[in-house]
């Protein structure tokens, strides 16, 4: 790695709050190593940063090991769903439907 450093953010929002930390990572740096750099884990300790789900700018990163960063990345953690959002549509369709045929 460099000695060059380049600025990188790393967000979390929790159900309850939000954290955005700003933080400089040596170029070459991977999404992986910026996430441990960042100490956002000090912050939700709940997090599973080897497991959770992550992205540069709402794109997903398949490997956060093996993306390298650049400089002005955000990198987002993403949070589990709650719901399939397929099956939250098909229930508030079904519910229209019925609210539709009792107004008769």
């Amino acid at each position: 790695m460099s000695d060059v450093l380049i600025r990188v953010e790393v967000v979390y929002a929790a159900a309850d709050r939000q954290l955005l930390l700003a933080i400089d990572v040596p170029t070459g740096s991977s999404v992986q190593q910026a996430l441990a750099a960042s100490g956002i884990q000090n912050h939700f300790p709940e997090l599973d940063l080897q497991q959770c789900p992550v992205g540069i700018f709402g794109k997903a990163v398949k490997d956060p090991s093996v993306r390298v960063l650049e400089a002005g990345d955000r990198i987002e953690i993403y949070r589990p769903l709650l719901a399939d959002p397929m099956e939250v549509r098909r229930l508030r369709a079904a519910k229209a439907r019925l609210n539709r045929n009792d107004g008769r």
